[in-house]
C-alpha cells in the first residue's frame, strides 16, 4: 500500500471515530505531514484528546498527555536527572515530552518557564537538561489546547510561541445530527464494538513527507502566497477599509507554513500541483493566530479570522 492511499484511508477511519470535527482531523493530518504543531481552541468535551490519541494509536506511535497547571515545572515536561545511589551516578529520566504525539492540555495555564521549555522542544525537537541535549523521537507533534471559557489563572502565550504552531483551529459544538451519531458511538464504545482504526506504518508517514517535495508550486501560486503575507503587513494596500487594522503582520515562518500545508493538502487530494484554492483553504488556520489585531479594529467588531477572510477576498489571484 502506498503512503497516499494509506493516509487517506486513515483519514476516513478517523472521520468515523471523531464525529463532527472534520477540520480538526484534517488539520491534525496536515500538521503531521508538514512536520508542524497544532494549536486547538475550544470548550471541553469536543473530542480533542480522543482525536490525537486515536491518531497516535493508528500510527503505532507513543502518546502522552500533559495537563498544564500553574504549579507545573519544566522538569515535569522535559524530564530530569535522577541520582542512582547503588550506581553512584545521575541518570536522565525522560519526561512525557518524549513521545510521538503529545497533547499539551490547557497550555496557557502553565507559567513562562514551562512554556519556554516546551518552545525549545517544539522548535528544535530536542530538550536540554543540565547542559546535555536529548533528541526527541521522529515523528514528533504537539497538539496544544486552550480553553476560551476560563481566563483566571492563565498565562497568555507569547507571540514567539504562537508563531511556532503551524496551524490554529477553533472548534465549535457539533450539530444535532452529529451529536446523535456521537451518542450511538458512545454506546458502541461501552459495548466494545468500535470499528478498528486504520493502521499506518511510521515509515509510510516519513515517505509521505518526502513526497510533498514533488508537489509542484508554480511561480504564480508562490507570488499569490507572498502577496497574502504582504497583505497582513500592509492591509491598506489591498483593502482601504483595513487601514490600521493590524498592528503586527505575519512572519516569514507563515509564508513557509502556507506553502508547506498547501502542498500537503494537494498531496492528500491526489493532485500533482498546488492551486490558489489549496492556499485559501489553509490560510485562515495559518495566519489568524499570527497577526495582532489593533484596538481600533476590535472596536469595529473585527477579529483575526474575519480580517484574514477580508484579505482573501481582496488579494487577487493572478
Amino acid at each position: 500500500m502506498d503512503a497516499q492511499h494509506a493516509i487517506n484511508q486513515l483519514r476516513h477511519s478517523l472521520d468515523g471515530r471523531i464525529i463532527g470535527q472534520d477540520e480538526l482531523i484534517e488539520s491534525l493530518l496536515l500538521s503531521l505531514l508538514a512536520d508542524g504543531h497544532l494549536l486547538v481552541e475550544g470548550a471541553p468535551g469536543l473530542a480533542k484528546t480522543t482525536a490525537v490519541k486515536a491518531l497516535a494509536d493508528s500510527i503505532h506511535g507513543e502518546f502522552q498527555r500533559i495537563q498544564f497547571t500553574p504549579d507545573l515545572m519544566p522538569a515535569d515536561v522535559t524530564g530530569s536527572e535522577v541520582y542512582r545511589v547503588e550506581e553512584h551516578l545521575f541518570e536522565f529520566q525522560k519526561g512525557p515530552i518524549f513521545a510521538n504525539l503529545v497533547l499539551a492540555d490547557e497550555i496557557n495555564r502553565a507559567p513562562a518557564k514551562v512554556q519556554s521549555a516546551l518552545l525549545e522542544a517544539m522548535s528544535e525537537k530536542q530538550v536540554s537538561v543540565n547542559g546535555t541535549t536529548h533528541v526527541l523521537p521522529n515523528p514528533f507533534l504537539v497538539m496544544a489546547t486552550q480553553n476560551p471559557v476560563e481566563n483566571e489563572g492563565t498565562y497568555p502565550l507569547p507571540e514567539a510561541q504562537l508563531d511556532r504552531f503551524i496551524m490554529k483551529v477553533n472548534l465549535d459544538y457539533p450539530s444535532i445530527e452529529d451529536e446523535q451519531k456521537i451518542l450511538k458511538l458512545a454506546r458502541a464504545e461501552q459495548a466494545h464494538q468500535l470499528p478498528e482504526l486504520t493502521s499506518l506504518n511510521l515509515q509510510l508517514l516519513l515517505d509521505a513527507r518526502e513526497a510533498l517535495n514533488n508537489i509542484h508550486v508554480s511561480d504564480a501560486v508562490e507570488h499569490y502566497i507572498l502577496r497574502l503575507i504582504q497583505a497582513t503587513r500592509q492591509p491598506e494596500l489591498f483593502n482601504p477599509e483595513l487601514n490600521d487594522a493590524i498592528d503586527y503582520g505575519a512572519s516569514p515562518r507563515a509564508t513557509i507554513a502556507i506553502e508547506r500545508l498547501a502542498r500537503a493538502l494537494a498531496w492528500l487530494e491526489q493532485s500533482d500541483f498546488v492551486t490558489p484554492d489549496h492556499v485559501q483553504r489553509v490560510a485562515i488556520r495559518v495566519l489568524a493566530h499570527r497577526i495582532v489585531v489593533s484596538l481600533n479594529a476590535q472596536a469595529k467588531g473585527h477579529t483575526a479570522p474575519s480580517i484574514i477572510r477580508l484579505l482573501l477576498d481582496s488579494v487577487a489571484v493572478i
